[in-house]
C-alpha cells in the first residue's frame, strides 16, 4: 500500500509501466465533469471507473483483494477525504464467499488492521498482496478508480 500526493505520481511509474498512462489520464482530465462510470485508458490493461457515492462507517468495512489488478485510489471531490482499512492479504482468514474471477475481487470479513484517510490531491496504490477496504467515513465523494493490469 502507498499514500502520496499526485505531485510524487512519478516516483511510482516504475512499479509497472502503465501506471504513467493513469497518472497522464488523470492529469488531463475535467475531473469535476468527468461522467460516472467506466473510462477505457488502454483497453482493459488500463481504464478508470468513476463514482460518486456516500461514505460508510468504520464498522461496515469490507476488506477485499483483486488477482489481475492494482488500483489506484484518488479523491476529486464531495467532502474531500475518504478513509480506507488495510490488512496484508495473507492475514485475511475468513472469506465472504469464492473468489469472483470475472470481476476480479474477494471479501473478507476480517477486521482491518490499520485505517488511513486519503484526502483530495492524493492517491493510494493497493497491489494485489494489499487487502482493502474503501469508501469509509462521513460525507459523499466523487472518486477514481484506476485499475491497472498486473
Amino acid at each position: 500500500m502507498i499514500i502520496d500526493s499526485i505531485q510524487n505520481a512519478e516516483l511510482y511509474y516504475s512499479l509497472n509501466p502503465r501506471i504513467k498512462a493513469a497518472f497522464d489520464f488523470l492529469a488531463q482530465c475535467n475531473c469535476k465533469t468527468i461522467s460516472e462510470g467506466k473510462h477505457q485508458i488502454i483497453g482493459d490493461e488500463v481504464f478508470v471507473n468513476v463514482s460518486e457515492l456516500d461514505l460508510k462507517p468504520r464498522y461496515e468495512a469490507a476488506l477485499e483483494v483483486h488477482n489481475k489488478y492494482i488500483d489506484i485510489q484518488v479523491v476529486i471531490g464531495g467532502a474531500g477525504k475518504e478513509e480506507f482499512g488495510w490488512s496484508e492479504r495473507k492475514d485475511c482468514k475468513r472469506p465472504k464467499g469464492e473468489f469472483d474471477e470475472e470481476r476480479d475481487v474477494q471479501f473478507f470479513t476480517d477486521e482491518p488492521q490499520i485505517f488511513y484517510t486519503l484526502r483530495e490531491g492524493q492517491f493510494t496504490i493497493l497491489m494485489p498482496e494489499d487487502a482493502h477496504a474503501p469508501m469509509l467515513g462521513c460525507g459523499h465523494v466523487k472518486k477514481m478508480i484506476f485499475k491497472i493490469l498486473r
